[in-house]
């Protein structure tokens, strides 16, 4: 692997799933896991072949049917459960087995009730066991932005030391911030012996906001594989959003330089089909694939984005699979944009003109805050300023 890619491991059927209400069927698994391929990302973690039937099913069919990204499975260090993942994962063209075990001192206590030296034990035998059944093993310490330093050394060198392949080190909570989180991964990096052996991964959540930020200021510090969702689904505030970290390298490539092997054009298209599938909509505000992410009401806005997009926006629509950015008429549009809506729907743009039915736009729009665009151009038809009849452009939409 070369040194400035980074491996994009989409977990989306796993923990995505876990967000409330977020529940998938095998059928719904399989068509999200045919996108993903599509999308081209390295890793797909399938889901958890312990946790219940149809969750191995759904692993076992995706492991079956799903050639190009390694395919992954989660797995308790426990040897039910290990037997249980190489059994569903047994077909796959490529597979991986995820194991994990919590390493705070709050979950040791409280969750497992176990002592350090009982955690790197069960650790050391689960991955060994593994070894018999996996060429690629991925270790998770669970909540590892809580864990001592000192003690996350101890784990990490234990699971190189077994044979794990890649070191996953976990904000399981959401509870670190960039800084933090950057000078564990550098901490590592530097004291952990063999650490370059191994691939290193971040799994970051979205408790504060901050899974995305943090994700990105690992990678900053050497970390090689970023584990998200698509949309940033997930257990309570969510996980990094596959798509913002993606585009995020891919827009900033002069500060990171780094790439993906992503194909950014399947972004909006994966949006879109995770939010059927899960009945999980999409905030109209989100980064990258919401509907107002390449929209512009504002009329310094629209018209520098009219004399020339980069004005105002840092990536093409394109580059994420929408046709065109859109420029919404509202009430704080300037004449720029409804110059151009005028002149698409048939109407005379001169300057008296526009000057005009301006004046009466403005007018319209403080009446009705909510409007389609029909209606506006009824509205402004009864002014008699036509160019020539054009039916057709009723159902025209504004999008330029």
């Amino acid at each position: 692997m070369a040194t400035n890619q980074v491996l994009i491991f989409d977990t989306t059927l796993r923990d995505g799933e876990q967000s409330p209400g977020a529940s998938m069927g095998v059928k719904e698994k399989l068509e999200v896991a045919a996108l993903l391929e599509q999308l081209n990302v390295d890793v797909i973690e399938a889901g958890f072949p312990a946790s219940s039937p149809g969750d191995f099913k759904a692993v076992e069919t995706i492991a079956s049917s799903i050639k190009g990204p390694t395919i992954a499975g989660l797995s308790r260090c426990k040897k039910d459960d290990i037997l249980r993942t190489a059994d569903a994962l047994k077909d796959a063209k490529s597979s991986r087995i995820h194991l994990f075990l919590a390493t705070s001192d709050i979950h040791r206590k409280y969750k497992l009730c176990m002592s350090k030296d009982e955690v790197l034990q069960s650790m050391y035998d689960a991955i060994t066991l593994a070894k018999q059944y996996f060429d690629d093993i991925e270790f998770s310490a669970e909540d590892a932005s809580r864990t001592s330093l000192e003690f996350l050394k101890e784990v990490s060198e234990t699971a190189i030391d077994a044979g794990a392949t890649t070191l996953n080190i976990p904000d399981t909570v959401g509870f670190a911030v960039p800084e933090h989180y950057a000078a564990m991964i550098r901490y590592l990096k530097e004291q952990v012996s063999r650490i370059d052996e191994i691939v290193l991964s971040v799994h970051c959540h979205n408790d504060l906001g901050l899974a995305v930020a943090n994700s990105l200021a690992a990678v900053g510090q050497g970390a090689r594989q970023v584990e998200c969702t698509i949309n940033g689904i997930g257990e309570r505030a969510g996980n990094c959003a596959l798509e913002e970290v993606v585009m995020a390298l891919h827009t900033r490539k002069d500060h990171f330089g780094l790439e993906t092997n992503i194909d950014t054009t399947k972004l909006y298209s994966a949006s879109q089909l995770v939010s059927a599938v899960t009945g999980l909509d999409v905030q109209r505000n989100k980064a990258i694939v919401g509907q107002n992410a390449f929209a512009h009401e504002a009329g310094i806005h629209q018209h520098g984005v009219l004399m020339n997009p980069e004005t105002y926006e840092i990536m093409k629509p394109e580059d994420v699979g929408l046709a065109q950015n859109q420029l919404v008429l509202g009430k704080h549009s300037g004449k720029h944009a409804f110059r151009r809506w005028l002149s698409q729907h048939g109407f005379l743009t001169t300057d008296d003109t526009v000057r005009f039915l301006f004046d009466h736009f403005k007018t319209f729009v403080d009446q009705n805050h909510k409007f389609a665009e029909a209606d506006l151009e009824i509205y402004l038809r009864e002014k008699n300023f036509l160019r020539h009849s054009l039916s057709s452009t009723l159902s025209t939409p504004l999008s330029l």
